[in-house]
C-alpha cells in the first residue's frame, strides 16, 4: 500500500473508527496493516492495550523503548507481565550506552539538555525500530496533555512515515483504571505512589495533589513530550 492508498484509507476510516471501540481499533489495525506493531512504556495505557492485544492477536510484535534509566519498578513490572502473557517484549536500545553517552555530551545530560537526551536515548531508537513497519500502536489519550488533545484513533504519523493507531484515544484515566481493575491487569506499582506518568528515573518526579498529571515529567523545564507523539 503506497502512501497516498494509506492516506485515503485513514481519511475513510477516521470518522468510522471515531465510534468503534479499542478492541474494535485494535483487531481493525492488525487485519488492515499484518505488519503492526506496538510500543509499550509500560504505564497504565500501556498495560491495558498489551492485555487487549493478546487477546485479538497474540503473535503482533510489541517492543519497549529501554532507555538504561527506567525505573526498578518498570522492569519488574515488564518482568511479570512477560511471564503472565508468556511473551517476549522487544527490547529496543540506545545506540550509545549512558556511560558513552556521558563521556560524550557531559554528565546528567538529562539535566542539561534533556531534549538532547530524549532524543538519543528514546527518538532514535523509535526511529529506527519503526522502520521496520508499516503501522504502529501507542497508548496516548486525548486528555493526557494538550499536545495531544486532537489525537485520532487512527491517523497517518507524518515525523516516522507510517499509519498510527491510538486505540482509546478518548478514554479517560477512571476508564483505563477500571478496565485494569475489572481485568486484574499487572500494573506499575510506582502509579500507587503518585507517579501517574511514568517515564525515566531522573526526568520523574511525583505528582503532588492539585498538580496537573504530567507535571511530574521533566519538572523544572519546558518540556512536556519526549518527542515520540509530537
Amino acid at each position: 500500500m503506497n502512501l497516498l492508498e494509506k492516506e485515503d484509507l485513514i481519511r475513510v476510516q477516521a470518522e468510522e473508527l471515531e465510534h468503534a471501540s479499542a478492541e474494535e481499533v485494535i483487531a481493525y489495525a492488525i487485519k488492515t496493516f499484518p505488519n503492526i506493531t506496538f510500543a509499550c512504556s509500560f504505564g497504565a495505557e500501556d498495560v491495558v492495550l498489551v492485555d487487549m492485544i493478546q487477546k485479538i492477536s497474540p503473535s503482533t510484535d510489541i517492543f519497549y523503548l529501554d532507555t538504561d534509566f527506567h525505573f526498578k519498578e518498570t522492569y519488574e513490572t515488564r518482568d511479570r507481565m512477560a511471564e503472565r502473557y508468556g511473551l517476549e517484549f522487544v527490547r529496543v536500545s540506545p545506540l550509545i550506552t549512558p556511560e558513552e553517552q556521558a563521556a560524550q555530551h557531559g554528565e546528567a545530560l538529562w539535566s542539561v539538555s534533556p531534549n538532547e537526551c530524549c532524543n538519543i536515548r528514546k527518538v532514535e531508537p523509535l526511529t529506527r525500530i519503526l522502520s521496520q513497519y508499516e503501522a504502529w500502536i501507542t497508548g496516548i489519550r486525548r486528555d493526557q496533555a494538550p499536545t495531544r488533545a486532537n489525537s485520532k484513533k487512527i491517523e497517518y504519523d507524518t515525523k516516522f512515515g507510517l499509519v498510527k493507531f491510538n486505540p482509546i484515544a478518548a478514554w479517560t484515566s477512571e476508564e483505563v483504571w477500571n478496565y485494569i481493575r475489572t481485568n486484574e491487569i499487572i500494573y506499575n506499582p510506582l502509579h500507587d505512589q503518585n507517579y501517574p506518568s511514568i517515564g525515566c528515573e531522573y526526568c520523574t518526579r511525583q505528582v503532588m495533589p492539585g498538580e496537573d498529571p504530567r507535571a511530574g515529567r521533566w519538572s523544572g523545564h519546558e518540556k512536556t513530550e519526549c518527542g515520540l507523539h509530537k
